[in-house]
């Protein structure tokens, strides 16, 4: 088997396959390895732009990051954004080339995987530990031909697998041994051991159970990781409405659950801000009041603009900024602040059409094929706090509205401020992860005193938290002894 690259694969989603790759990373660097992550295929519509200009999945910046590594778009070859219950958005070695559908996507997927290990080759080259996160499940049968994420580039390579499963959802043994029993031979054997996820509770009565399994399957189980309160890392894909604890007085902030959201990471230091309350609306749910409405952003604009119409959004905001409210757009959702976004490609819907805004601010957006794809940095305009991001966007926006820009960029101005200051939007991502930015928009949002937690630095403890997790509970002999690296 290949000596440097181990992958991580899962139960089922959501089993802690990012979480754990993030840790062994970060433990492995402790130990004076050099190490970079890799995920073969990722659907996802958190995403991160690298320092070339490339979109790679969120989880991967995140495990870069526990690297000490800028993301690179070979951590992530291969990354699909669905925009349709039946397609998405491919997207490889950082540009997005085409829209597919499933069966296409199904028949591209031999030419995705030249992708795959041309990217794999280049990381193993250079790096002492290659640490890949497979995708789903492996034992998902219907997906196992011409399979890219999991088995079939874990064969392609040679490399071996741990299985992870999380007990937290109950069914821990079966998930394991269910998995384990639907592989081939050669994957069976490839699997070299299990790691149980998020155990809570007495040790010593889940060791029956451990016991079973290993005699059952003839595989050790590496690691019991026990459920960690309060760890935050930026979400693959699903929301994560955990709140820190909160102060006496808070701002209230609501946020829209679109069909398409996008980069819903963007609020995390919001919803980790000891000063603010923040509420994901989902749908068919009452709106309540609030002092800030945010529209994030979104991978299908039109269709999200038509989604907040049935759910009453227009009039609830209206009604917002009627009684003093803020009202914040980002990407996507600072398009739909506009009068119309046409859509002459067929970018998002049919070519030539075009969807009407929400009509605040005096500006319209036209969307091409070709994205704007950067890392930025400048000044926040409202009170010239230093501010830092990255744009992922397919529209242009032009209009009397953005002469008050909200930002100035590296590459020029940004955003719109309204008149009465209402009102502001912008492209860039990442808004409130710097301490002066976040202060400067929660005080133009309506809230005094206001003291921003170091986001980075919360992200930094919680990656550490996690290789503390892998040394205090992990066989990280036997794990070397896979890896085939000296364990010193």
């Amino acid at each position: 088997m290949i000596a440097n690259t181990l992958m991580i694969q899962g139960t089922t989603s959501d089993a802690g396959k990012s979480t754990l790759v993030t840790a062994l990373c970060r433990w492995l660097v402790r130990q004076g390895y050099s190490v970079a992550p890799f995920k073969p295929q990722n659907m996802a519509l958190n995403s991160a732009v690298t320092a070339e200009g490339g979109e790679i999945g969120r989880a991967q910046a995140v495990q870069a990051q526990a690297c000490n590594l800028p993301p690179h778009i070979d951590m992530n070859p291969v990354l699909l954004k669905p925009n349709s219950d039946k397609g998405a958005q491919v997207i490889i070695h950082g540009k997005a080339i085409a829209n597919m559908d499933a069966r296409i996507y199904h028949d591209y997927k031999q030419t995705a995987m030249a992708a795959v290990l041309e990217s794999h080759q280049r990381l193993s080259q250079q790096y002492a530990v290659v640490m890949v996160e497979g995708a789903g499940s492996p034992a998902e049968i219907n997906l196992r031909d011409r399979d890219i994420a999991n088995m079939g580039f874990a064969e392609a390579v040679d490399c071996p697998v741990i299985l992870v499963a999380d007990i937290d959802r109950g069914g821990v043994f079966a998930h394991l041994v269910g998995t384990l029993d639907l592989l081939s031979a050669s994957e069976q054997q490839r699997v070299k051991g299990f790691v149980i996820n998020r155990f809570r509770g007495d040790i010593s009565l889940l060791q029956p159970g451990v016991t079973w399994l290993e005699q059952r399957t003839g595989k050790p189980v590496l690691a019991v990781l026990p459920y960690l309160h309060g760890l935050h890392l930026e979400a693959e894909d699903a929301i994560n409405s955990q709140q820190a604890e909160k102060s006496a007085h808070v701002l209230n902030v609501i946020v829209p659950v679109l069909p398409r959201i996008s980069n819903h990471t963007d609020l995390d230091p919001l919803r980790l801000h000891p000063q603010v309350n923040l509420q994901f609306i989902c749908p068919d749910s009452p709106i309540p009041a609030a002092d800030l409405i945010i529209l994030p952003g979104s991978k299908h604009v039109s269709a999200d603009l038509s989604w907040l119409e049935t759910q009453g959004w227009p009039a609830a905001i209206e009604r917002h900024l009627r009684y003093g409210g803020k009202l914040l757009g980002i990407c996507g959702g600072f398009q739909m602040l506009g009068h119309h976004i046409a859509d002459p490609h067929g970018v998002e819907s049919t070519p030539g059409s075009m969807k009407q805004g929400l009509g605040l601010l005096e500006m319209h957006t036209t969307l091409h094929a070709e994205k704007q794809l950067r890392q930025n940095q400048g000044q926040l305009l409202l009170n010239n706090a230093p501010i830092s991001g990255y744009e992922i966007h397919a529209g242009i926006t032009e209009g009397p509205a953005l002469l008050r820009p909200l930002l100035q960029l590296s590459h020029g101005p940004d955003g719109a401020i309204s008149d009465d200051q209402q009102i502001i939007g912008t492209y860039l991502h990442g808004l409130f992860e710097h301490t002066e930015s976040c202060d400067a928009l929660l005080q133009w949002a309506g809230l005094n005193q206001v003291t921003s937690p170091n986001y980075h630095a919360l992200r930094e403890a919680d990656i550490e938290r996690l290789a503390d997790m892998i040394d205090q509970h992990m066989d990280t002999t036997t794990l070397l002894n896979i890896l085939k690296v000296d364990n010193g």
